[in-house]
């Protein structure tokens, strides 16, 4: 089709240039504007079959394991010193987010962000509302699909054009300007009709002077009186006209996508009641939301009609852009605070829709039970054959864990490489997924809504001139200072001292988090550590994982066992490496 316009138009130029029949130019002009209106409409298909293929492929790397980095990370969304993102992978390449997330737009993002990075902000009520709508959307594929085509496309107009921003802001043009430019219109549509046939009869006579066309020349004096208040009045209102007009200017595409966007989710309908919700966001008296947004566009279509030259001389005398943006402001007035609402629902039902692809395409993963905290006054997080979902399954090794109740804390001792460390992002990402609505990498879990806080993979900072172990503390106080329920995995805890001010440190530490009611697991290698456990049960217990040594390899089964390690294979580790021990 491109070649052919590029033909048409050469064949334009060929037949001006032989001066053949002013018909025969109109067969290749008629042909081309033809093909531009078509080639318009196959490109905007193209761009949607693109995109309709980008979701499936992206489906299908993350069934394959070839998903990272291909992805939406969120690597912006938590800061340096969140509670228990970087500990337990939540954003970044090859993270649970970008495992998780098929948003399209910046709100859904977000919306999906939360829901992971704030577990103790939801109530089990709102979770199991969540897993009822994911588990209703999770075999509509083809809703995620048209979803995610039309949000591609919607998702940097709507972010530009900043509607939400725009809707907020204070009102510019009052009541009264909008009355006074109405009546100025309404003077000048008068005067032009009176005052330009006088002008053109005028003209007429001073041509022809044979004319018997006879009009006063104080028939165009309202006429120019008109054009200058009129020009006066725009002059005035000109500057709050362009922070109307400048807002939505050229947002007609924009616009016609979001109301296509939220077209889209008015003709579904759904059973979950957390859906019905959403769905009901989109009407104001009646009126859905697409149809408000399509009426925006109009009026945004008529700014751009000013720039047609041979009607701008007449949408001058009309006032075309005041009474334009008038218009736009009233609708702004009545519907605009509508705007910030139908695109948090367009967010929710992304971040719903991206739960409900983590599910279908992990069949063998469970929905969890969500237990109010009420139920045992305290957190609970009680499961079988707990995974963690970012490991492949013919490699994922499950351990079954239970915490809560009377049994508030695992100690959890064992050689380098056995699995300790990993049971514990086990624990935080199953907890994270399962707290924003999502199945879990178990074969059973009940868990209760709670704060999570994590010291897993703390570094030293030169920015910040902080060392791994100063660091380790400062984190170590905002899991103190976090209020019950509290999910604490702790790491190897205060590793960067000596084992005096570890035990005692450690000790005070721990005994405070449980005292307070959290629930958690701490590992470490120092066996004096596992005392702990006795000392606060039976609120308390030890576990460990093993190794053995196979013709000069460690081998590790990563199973957790009931009990404290006797042994450790950090020679075994370094003879193994080459290093003479």
């Amino acid at each position: 089709m491109s070649v052919a316009r590029i033909v048409l138009f050469i064949a334009v130029v060929v037949v001006a240039l032989v001066h053949v029949s002013h018909a025969w130019i109109a067969v290749p002009v008629l042909g081309f504007v033809v093909l531009v209106i078509a080639h318009d409409r196959v490109i905007r298909r193209r761009r949607r079959a693109d995109a309709a293929a980008r979701f499936c492929e992206r489906g299908i790397e993350r069934l394959s394991g070839e998903w990272r980095g291909k992805g939406f990370d969120g690597a912006g969304f938590a800061g340096e010193h969140h509670l228990f993102a970087a500990d337990l992978d939540l954003f970044g390449k090859g993270s649970i987010y970008e495992l998780l997330c098929i948003a399209a737009t910046a709100a859904g993002r977000a919306t999906l962000a939360r829901w992971l990075m704030h577990p103790g902000d939801v109530t089990a009520a709102e979770v199991r509302e969540r897993q009822v709508a994911a588990g209703e959307l999770r075999e509509r594929v083809e809703l995620r699909e048209e979803i995610f085509v039309v949000a591609a496309e919607v998702a940097s107009e709507v972010e530009e054009a900043k509607l939400d921003e725009w809707s907020q802001e204070a009102a510019v043009l009052g009541r009264g300007e909008r009355i006074v430019a109405m009546t100025i219109t309404v003077l000048s549509v008068i005067a032009s009709a009176i005052g330009i046939p006088a002008l053109v009869a005028r003209f007429v006579n001073l041509t022809n002077p044979g004319t018997m066309a006879v009009h006063s020349p104080w028939e165009s004096v309202p006429f120019f009186v008109m054009i200058v208040v009129i020009s006066l009045f725009a002059r005035r209102l000109s500057a709050r006209v362009a922070v109307i007009t400048g807002a939505v200017e050229r947002r007609e595409p924009a616009l016609a996508l979001l109301a296509g966007l939220l077209a889209i989710l008015e003709r579904q309908s759904f059973s979950a009641p957390r859906l019905i919700a959403l769905r009901a966001t989109l009407q104001r008296g009646g009126v859905p939301a697409s149809r408000q947004i399509e009426r925006l566009r109009k009026l945004v279509s008529l700014l751009d009609a000013q720039r047609n030259q041979f009607f701008m001389p007449f949408a001058k005398l009309l006032l075309w852009t005041t009474n334009v943006a008038f218009a736009i402001e009233r609708w702004r007035t009545e519907s605009g605070s509508e705007i910030v609402g139908w695109i948090a629902t367009i967010a929710e039902m992304e971040a719903l829709l991206s739960l409900s692809s983590f599910a279908f395409e992990h069949p063998a993963f469970v929905m969890p039970e969500i237990v109010p905290e009420i139920v045992y006054g305290e957190a609970l997080f009680d499961g079988d054959a707990v995974a963690h979902p970012l490991i492949p399954d013919d490699r994922r090794v499950a351990n079954d864990v239970r915490i809560g109740g009377d049994l508030r804390l695992l100690i959890v001792s064992g050689s380098n490489m056995s699995g300790k460390s990993t049971l514990l992002r086990a624990i935080g990402v199953n907890t994270l997924l399962a707290l924003a609505g999502a199945p879990v990498c178990a074969s059973r879990l009940r868990v209760s809504p709670m704060s999570v806080g994590a010291s897993i993979s703390l570094n030293d900072s030169l920015q910040e001139g902080a060392s791994r172990f100063y660091a380790e503390i400062l984190r170590i106080r905002d899991i103190l200072r976090t209020p019950p329920p509290l999910l604490f995995l702790l790491d190897e805890v205060l590793g960067g001292t000596n084992s005096h001010d570890r035990r005692i440190g450690a000790e005070a530490i721990i005994r405070g988090l449980v005292t307070r009611g959290a629930i958690g697991l701490a590992t470490t290698h120092d066996l004096a550590l596992a005392q702990i456990a006795d000392e606060l049960a039976p609120r308390a217990a030890n576990v460990h994982f093993e190794d053995h040594v196979e013709k000069g390899e460690v081998m590790f089964d990563y199973r957790m066992r009931p009990g404290v390690v006797t042994k450790s294979n950090a020679l075994e580790l370094m003879r193994a490496v080459g290093i003479e021990v």
